[in-house]
């Protein structure tokens, strides 16, 4: 064999990244459980100094913050020995109610590896694995991933890009939250719109019994009602609009899901159906977040549609062609993109 050894230590430089960035992962983990970025976002520190303000020991801190400042995310001044956060990290990484948090997307893939020798077997077996016998930190994970996203772009741009959606919510309307986990898209939606009710559902009664906690401490429990079912289950009918939030793909039987939407919503109803962002070929998401999305399918979305009846197993990456045929294998008649961000696709269904 005839190694290009210049080749090999581009690849070898690759992998070093890749290495840092998975240890580093538990580091940020260690940085959202104890605060150590809000703490910093008050200013420079020097190891002591964070030491002080967040009560944690100056040794670990001194260990934690030269790894931090390694790989990007805060800034050294060797003159004061000091370490600092830019604005925007600040922003991506300080502000677990704001509309980035990075940290978030460390827990869930944290939380998804501690499944490593089930989903190892898996890859022998080609049985599946449920979500809900993911790790806690799978699904508190994924709701620090994702509600971020929703509230910087669900009420004020992916709602408005519906036909007429939105005057219906502000009038008063009916509302499926499918598939909702914690309830962080219920619980937004039925803040935004008091008029209207939003009744969310999920087959994990863990996450219900957290979405409904939620919804009281947001003072919407009125509006905003839970129940454990499945997205072929949940109950009521003359839905105004329905919405899955990055489950459809996730799901073993996606079109007897889709079927159920339909039959639920009004003549005039809306499915907003939003998705990963993916092209239709694997060469089209062979990028950055792809590989995110690949990384993370294989452990929990794939695991998951091959653990439920239906055949299904589409994968974070689907693309718009596969969710389409979804839809009109249901009998959905109107399909349309009508939003994207760079982790999501927004589509509209209509029957």
């Amino acid at each position: 064999m005839a190694v290009d050894n210049d080749k090999l230590m581009d690849f070898i430089h690759m992998f070093a990244g890749d290495l840092g960035a998975a240890m580093a992962a538990g580091n940020v983990v260690v940085g959202h459980r104890l605060g150590l970025y809000r703490a910093l976002a008050e200013g420079p520190a020097t190891p002591e100094e964070l030491a002080e303000r967040t009560g944690c020991h100056p040794r670990y801190l001194a260990e934690w913050l030269a790894g931090q400042a390694a790989g990007g995310y805060m800034g050294y001044d060797p003159a004061t020995g000091s370490y600092a956060m830019t604005e925007e990290q600040a922003f991506a990484l300080a502000d677990p109610d704001g509309p980035v948090y990075l940290p978030g997307a460390f827990v869930l893939a944290l939380g998804a590896l501690k499944a490593e020798p089930r989903i190892t077997d898996a890859f022998r077996t080609g049985a599946g694995v449920g979500w809900n016998e993911q790790d806690t930190d799978v699904f508190d994970g994924c709701e620090l991933f994702f509600r971020p996203g929703y509230l910087m772009n669900l009420v004020p741009s992916w709602v408005p890009a519906l036909d007429g959606v939105e005057d219906k919510l502000r009038a008063g309307a009916r509302v499926a939250d499918v598939g909702c986990g914690l309830g962080a898209s219920t619980v937004l939606l039925a803040s935004e719109y008091p008029a209207s009710t939003v009744a969310g559902s999920d087959y994990h009664g863990g996450s219900i019994d957290q979405a409904r906690k939620r919804a009281a401490d947001a003072g919407v429990a009125g509006r905003a009602t839970f129940e454990v079912e499945s997205a072929q289950t949940f109950s009521g009918s003359g839905y105004d609009l329905v919405t899955t939030f990055d489950c459809l793909h996730d799901m073993g039987d996606p079109v007897g899901a889709a079927r159920h939407v339909r039959d639920a919503l009004t003549a005039d109803g809306t499915w907003m159906i939003v998705e990963p962002a993916a092209t239709d070929t694997v060469e089209g998401n062979l990028n950055p977040v792809g590989r995110i999305y690949y990384s993370f399918s294989s452990f929990l979305c794939v695991p998951n549609g091959l653990s439920q009846p239906g055949g299904y197993a589409l994968g974070a990456q689907a693309g718009e062609a596969a969710i389409r045929q979804v839809t009109a294998d249901a009998g959905f008649t109107r399909f349309r993109q009508v939003a994207a961000t760079p982790f999501n696709l927004v589509y509209e269904a209509r029957p």
